[in-house]
């Protein structure tokens, strides 16, 4: 899906129904703020909002994901790519997490047997450290490899409005966690809290 074509419309269709940002985000008990991100193109509304978004606009959702109003004729093909779409980006999401997981696990049998090498092996003091450090070495881009591909496998939702967004990778680093959640703050609202991570919409 074009966000930014998405947010055009959103942004063309509120004007032409005589509303402001804020009258639009009172009447979808959100802030401005979140209405001014999805038309700039740098996020979609959360599936709980779409169908009172487009009522106040007086558009269908087909219209909403395609970015434009849909034809009687067109209105089956559209419903179809649309539907496409969503499969593909949840798949895609998938695909990341799992891909996530096995980095993690390569990482700590590649680091914990680099280690068990290090301790138990008759080596040289300089031979020891270097396979010391490439134990570090391993960790640190292992993780890191983990970390980037799990921060983009889907989304954060937040516990205050409800929005689904994606942290920068240096929020996402920094916000402690637990196995479903992490603490962010949120783009919409901008409070902080514990996001649940979900992969799909």
């Amino acid at each position: 899906m074009d966000q930014i074509k998405i947010g055009r419309f959103v942004a063309e269709t509120r004007r032409a129904n005589g509303l402001t940002q804020r009258q639009l985000a009172d009447q979808l008990s959100i802030s401005d703020k979140t209405i001014s991100k999805w038309e700039t193109g740098k996020g979609l509304p959360d599936v709980s909002l779409m169908l009172p978004l487009c009522q106040a606009l007086d558009i269908t959702v087909n219209d909403l994901l395609t970015g434009a109003r849909v034809s009687a004729s067109d209105y089956q093909q559209k419903a179809e790519e649309n539907m496409m779409d969503l499969i593909k980006e949840n798949q895609e999401n998938k695909k990341r997490f799992a891909l996530s997981m096995v980095c993690a696990a390569i990482t700590v049998i590649a680091v914990v047997a680099l280690v068990f090498l290090a301790s138990y092996l008759d080596l040289p003091v300089p031979a020891r450290i270097a396979v010391l450090a490439l134990a570090v070495a391993t960790a640190v881009a292992g993780i890191g490899a983990a970390a980037v591909l799990e921060a983009q496998a889907g989304y954060y939702e937040c516990p205050a409005c409800h929005e689904l967004f994606v942290p920068t990778l240096g929020e996402y680093v920094r916000g402690y966690h637990t196995l479903t959640k992490r603490r962010l703050t949120c783009p919409h609202c901008g409070k902080t809290g514990m996001c649940r991570h979900k992969i799909v919409r």
